[in-house]
């Protein structure tokens, strides 16, 4: 593989690290977190990239042995959507970096669809160092573009993942006049309910549960928590496609008889899900086996997704 912009990583049988035995292209370093679009180093998980041909690019990327919501409460898997995060970072770090979309652009979030492989989602006695093979195409040439891209995630050689991403980016001015004044300082998110038990949708903190009860077994509250640390990693002036995921996680925990999470998504995000106004999440089972949850704001669907746990 050529070599990474950021330097190279750790050898992946390395028992001792002191320092004396390091050169400098044993060293790690994350990407810049303004390029994958976070506030905090931890929730950094790209290393770094390279074009490898026209409109590819390999990229790699580091995930961390403990997690508070990416690694599975006893300690022995990643989460499937520590792979979507990853995949996320990915679109943004080549979209600033190789297409010239300014910092300020905000993202708009259209399409995701990715399947994992659970067998190859152990966690290691050391940080799992993975290889992304990212493929884009675009709409057009204008910044504001869509941009597509399709990424295949490898850990020593298994493929952890096949991914599948659409999205715009939009200007300053153009992402003001869509959100009609509504900014962080102006927008507040409503009460957080009480949610459901942590054990019930396979999360180890009650802080986590995104879910709350309502008089049916197939419809919850969306519990948005702005002080959250990963879905708010900074503040926002709407409800993150990954807390959206998140839900649709675990009500496919909820609806389903899985043992574990469910390992694809195919989801959809229609409109912005505004803090303020309250989010109904709803599952029902496909006719092939997979569970279908739709996330509701008054009359209007915000956001829909297919999660299957085939595989399990």
């Amino acid at each position: 593989m050529p070599q990474l912009r950021q330097l190279a990583e750790f050898p992946a049988t390395t028992t001792d690290l002191t320092a004396t035995d390091l050169t400098a292209t044993d060293l790690t370093a994350t990407v810049p977190r303004q390029l994958v679009h976070r506030a905090a180093l931890a929730e950094t998980f790209l290393t770094g990239w390279t074009r490898t041909g026209e409109d590819r690019f390999a990229v790699s990327a580091q995930w961390p042995r403990a997690h508070q919501l990416h690694v599975s409460p006893d300690r022995f898997a990643y989460e499937p959507l520590l792979v979507v995060e990853t995949v996320r970072q990915c679109g943004a770090l080549l979209a600033h970096t190789e297409y010239d979309v300014p910092l300020g652009h905000q993202f708009v979030l259209q399409e995701l669809r990715i399947t994992t492989h659970p067998e190859h989602l152990a966690v290691g006695p050391v940080p799992a160092e993975t290889d992304l093979d990212v493929r884009f195409s675009r709409a057009g040439r204008r910044r504001s573009a869509a941009l597509r891209y399709d990424a295949d995630v490898r850990r020593d050689g298994e493929r952890v993942a096949t991914a599948h991403v659409a999205f715009t980016s939009v200007g300053q001015l153009a992402y003001r006049r869509l959100r009609g004044g509504r900014t962080p300082a102006t927008v507040s998110a409503l009460p957080v309910p009480p949610g459901l038990s942590a054990a019930a949708v396979h999360r180890a903190l009650p802080a986590d549960v995104v879910l709350a009860p309502t008089r049916r077994r197939d419809r919850w509250q969306l519990r948005v928590d702005t002080a959250h640390p990963v879905f708010f990693d900074h503040p926002l002036d709407h409800i993150p496609g990954m807390l959206l995921l998140e839900a649709a996680r675990q009500a496919a925990c909820l609806k389903g008889t899985a043992p574990r999470p469910p390992t694809s998504f195919h989801a959809a995000f229609h409109r912005y899900a505004e803090l303020d106004r309250p989010t109904w999440v709803q599952a029902e089972t496909g006719s092939a086996g997979e569970t279908r949850i739709v996330a509701t704001q008054g009359e209007s669907t915000v956001f829909e997704c297919l999660v299957d746990a085939a595989g399990q």
